[in-house]
């Protein structure tokens, strides 16, 4: 038997991926080394546009816990620097503090729903390619065996052995520093709140802010009140005392490092919650991207493709848009109407975007390092922050909504992710996220159906959903929307521009059919 898709690895990245090939009429098949889901604490939460493209599948909800659509959060962090949003006049920022346990349980339950099963305890030692498809080796509960696919995805994290396999380059660089410590922990006795709400430590007269990177002389401290019973620490530090990599990180060391970084000396206990919140270090920092994340039948998505800080945590906004990126175009391809070149556009699409966190998660860690250079750059840099533009503009940069893909169309919206909009249409109002939940391509005509779109589009029916209905205030008269979220074109209201909508849906989604 030949899969259509085989993807290695369970993480929410290859989940999602899944899901949404499964959306488009695709059966893939999940492969995940590990026997059942890792308990281990790593991502935190959501940030960025990630959550209104996760709101486009119905997924917020259930992630979050909060009902309604995703909203902006007041504040957010940048290279230590706390970030007041409030001053925006449109802020682009969401976030929600989701640990990625439960992210991969939701994502994993939908994956259920979808008919779409994931084959643990089964490990990639091997492929090969040819002209039509992959071979994979695979060793499972039931010893050594074999797969074939049409195609193989690696959703197999930094250490990604399909990637290794496929011998795509992961150049970039790794630094010895900092080291960064993290627990979570009784709330320690001696800490109050201020009436600002930040927290003081005993013996330390400055104040931190909660939820943020704090900067000090020696390093960075972080505090995180998750619960009346369990509250987040950690520091970052450059030049600490030396360490041996294979002994786990005990609470007197994480006690000590608070010590160096902030002056104040905090009793530490474990957290009684239930949860994954064993002390965890992390020496050094690995900022790496693909030479490519296409190689024939072979791709890459999230980390298998990147890694860098995790500071601001930019890893599932950009590792999930991969996937959402990738679904629908490799569905495309293996339904056979993709367009000459839409498979390759992944790479050219995502691959500018990694360099782009790359860039700027580097650029955080500088800002946040010891020494009176940075100091002076950081007090030039704050400056820079009180005008709302350059505020604006990190904003957009930390959610990834000044991404603008490369689309033949002048509109202002071409190429952005859709903004939110709330439509009448015949069976009454509907927000466009929940017109997206089925993951196929949407023409909408926000007119009431004066441009007379049925025409132009008649030939793409069987894969583009026309959508008619009328909207108050109209950012655009029509709408092509590619099924990550993305306008692929768009026209003025009362200007139909037929000829442009045919070259776009050509251009996206195929010849019409004859």
């Amino acid at each position: 038997m030949i899969n259509d898709v085989v993807i290695v690895g369970a993480g929410p990245v290859g989940l999602f991926l899944a899901g949404e090939l499964a959306l488009a009429g695709v059966r893939p098949v999940v492969l995940d080394r590990l026997p059942e889901r890792s308990g281990e604490q790593k991502a935190n939460g959501l940030v960025g546009q990630v959550l209104r493209l996760l709101d486009h599948r119905g997924l917020h909800q259930p992630l979050s816990g909060v009902p309604g659509t995703p909203r902006p959060v007041p504040r957010f962090v940048f290279g230590a620097f706390p970030l007041d949003l409030d001053r925006l006049d449109r802020n682009p920022l969401h976030a929600a503090p989701v640990p990625q346990h439960r992210i991969e349980k939701v994502l994993e339950e939908r994956l259920r729903d979808l008919g779409v099963t994931v084959r643990r305890g089964h490990e990639v030692t091997g492929l090969r390619q040819d002209p039509t498809g992959v071979t994979v080796d695979v060793r499972g509960p039931d010893g050594a065996g074999r797969s074939r696919a049409r195609y193989l995805v690696g959703a197999d994290g930094g250490r990604s052995t399909v990637r290794k396999l496929a011998g795509i380059g992961f150049p970039g660089v790794t630094s010895p520093d900092p080291v960064s410590r993290i627990a979570h922990v009784l709330p320690p006795e001696g800490i109050r709140l201020t009436d600002s709400g930040e927290v003081l430590l005993p013996g330390c007269p400055t104040p931190f802010r909660v939820y943020t990177h704090t900067r000090t002389d020696h390093g960075v401290f972080v505090i995180a009140p998750l619960s009346p019973e369990a509250v987040m620490v950690a520091t970052m530090e450059w030049g600490g005392p030396p360490l041996d990599q294979r002994t786990p990180l005990t609470l007197d060391e994480l006690r000590a490092s608070i010590r160096r970084v902030t002056g104040a000396d905090l009793p530490l206990a474990p957290a009684p919650t239930a949860g994954p919140f064993t002390p965890r270090r992390t020496i050094g920092h690995n900022t790496r991207l693909a030479e490519r994340y296409r190689d024939g039948r072979v791709l890459l998505v999230g980390d298998a493709a990147h890694v860098h800080a995790a500071t601001g945590g930019p890893g599932l906004n950009l590792g999930l848009q991969d996937a959402a990126n990738l679904g629908w175009k490799l569905a495309a391809e293996l339904h056979g109407w993709a367009p000459p070149g839409l498979l390759d556009s992944y790479h050219g699409e995502r691959h500018p975007i990694g360099e782009r966190v790359f860039m700027h998660s580097q650029a955080q860690t500088a800002l946040m390092s010891p020494g009176p250079d940075t100091t002076a750059v950081r007090a030039l840099f704050g400056e820079l922050l009180e005008h709302p533009d350059n505020l604006g503009r990190i904003a957009a940069l930390m959610a990834g909504s000044d991404v603008r893909y490369p689309v033949d169309c002048p509109h202002p919206l071409a190429g952005l992710f859709v903004p939110e909009l709330t439509a009448t249409t015949p069976d009454g109002p509907t927000r466009i996220a929940e017109l997206a939940r089925t993951g196929r391509p949407l023409l909408i005509d926000l007119t009431g159906g004066e441009l007379g779109l049925a025409g132009p589009a008649a030939g793409w029916t069987d894969r583009v959903d026309l959508v008619t209905a009328d909207c108050a205030r109209p950012p655009a008269g029509a709408l092509l929307l590619r099924p990550d979220g993305y306008v692929a074109w768009a026209t003025e209201p009362g200007r139909a521009d037929p000829d442009g909508l045919a070259g776009a849906l050509r251009g996206w989604f195929g010849d019409a059919r004859a």
